[in-house]
C-alpha cells in the first residue's frame, strides 16, 4: 500500500510451545481508520504489543513512515509519534482528570503550565471539559475509557492504536464514543483499533483485517469481512458459514 503510515510484515511471536502469532502481515494506511478483529485468543493483543513495542517479535520486521522500528521501545515509539491504550485502564487515582492528561501531554511539552493548558484542550475536545477537577478516581467506566483516549492524544500522536476502548461500554455509552473516535481521524489521526463490538467496527473502519490462529486470514472494507465464510468460521468455529448459508438458503 503506497500511503501506509505502518507496515507489519511476516511477525511471528512464540510463547514456549505456542505460535501466538505466524507471519502475519497487515498494513495501515495513512488518515484512516483501519481495525484489526479477531476471536478471543486470535492473538490481536500481543501484535498490538509487538507493534508498540512493548513486545518483541521473532520474526518480521515493523515499518513505520517508510522506516524500521522493529524492537523499539515504547518510550521511542512515542516520540516518533505512535501510542496506544489499553483495554484495562489506569490512571493515577490521586491526580484529578486534568492532571493525568498532563501526563501525556508532558512528552512533547516540558513545562508543566503548557501541559496544563494542552490538558484542558484534550479535555474538552473529548467530552471531559466539565470533569478536569474531578479526581479520576471518581470517574465512571466511561469516563476512565476516555481518561485514557484523552492521556494518549495529549502526546500528539500520528499513528494512534486503540486496543478495546469500547470494551465495558454500554450501548449509550458505546454511541457516545463512536462520533469521539471519528472526529479523532477527522483532524488527521491514523487509528488502529482492535475491537470486538462488531457494529462499532462497521460503522467506523475504512478497512478491516481478520487475525486467527495468529495470521491474517481475510481483509476489506468491513461490510465485506463480515459475511465472509472464513470470518464466520474462525468466530463461530468449523461447520458454521456452511450452516449458516444452508439456512438461509431454506429461508
Amino acid at each position: 500500500m503506497a500511503d501506509a503510515l505502518l507496515r507489519v510484515e511476516g511477525v511471528s511471536k512464540r510463547f514456549g510451545g505456542l505460535l501466538a502469532l505466524d507471519r502475519a502481515s497487515f498494513s495501515v494506511a495513512s488518515g484512516r481508520i483501519t481495525a484489526l478483529i479477531g476471536p478471543n485468543g486470535a492473538g490481536k493483543t500481543t501484535l498490538f504489543s509487538i507493534v508498540s513495542g512493548f513486545l518483541h517479535p521473532d520474526g518480521g520486521q515493523i515499518f513505520y513512515d517508510n522506516r524500521t522500528i522493529t524492537g523499539e521501545p515504547p518510550h521511542k515509539l512515542a516520540r516518533l509519534g505512535i501510542v496506544r491504550t489499553f483495554q484495562c485502564v489506569q490512571s493515577f487515582a490521586g491526580l484529578t482528570v486534568r492532571e493525568n492528561i498532563a501526563i501525556g501531554s508532558h512528552l512533547a511539552r516540558p513545562s508543566r503550565r503548557d501541559a496544563l493548558a494542552a490538558a484542558t484542550e484534550v479535555a474538552h475536545s473529548i467530552g471531559l471539559g466539565t470533569q478536569l477537577e474531578q479526581p479520576a478516581a471518581d470517574l465512571t467506566v466511561a469516563g476512565r475509557k476516555r481518561l485514557e483516549l484523552a492521556r494518549a492524544l495529549a502526546t500528539g500522536p500520528r499513528l494512534l492504536l486503540l486496543d478495546e476502548v469500547l470494551a465495558g461500554l454500554n450501548p449509550s455509552e458505546i454511541r457516545d464514543m463512536v462520533p469521539v473516535i471519528r472526529d479523532i481521524a477527522a483532524r488527521g489521526v491514523t487509528i488502529l483499533m482492535t475491537e470486538h463490538v462488531m457494529p462499532a467496527v462497521m460503522s467506523l473502519a475504512d478497512h478491516v483485517f481478520v487475525l486467527a490462529e495468529g495470521r491474517i486470514i481475510v481483509q476489506g472494507q468491513p461490510h465485506e469481512v463480515i459475511a465472509d465464510p472464513r470470518v464466520i468460521e474462525a468466530y463461530l468455529g468449523r461447520g458454521a458459514a456452511r450452516r449458516l448459508t444452508a439456512g438461509a438458503g431454506h429461508g
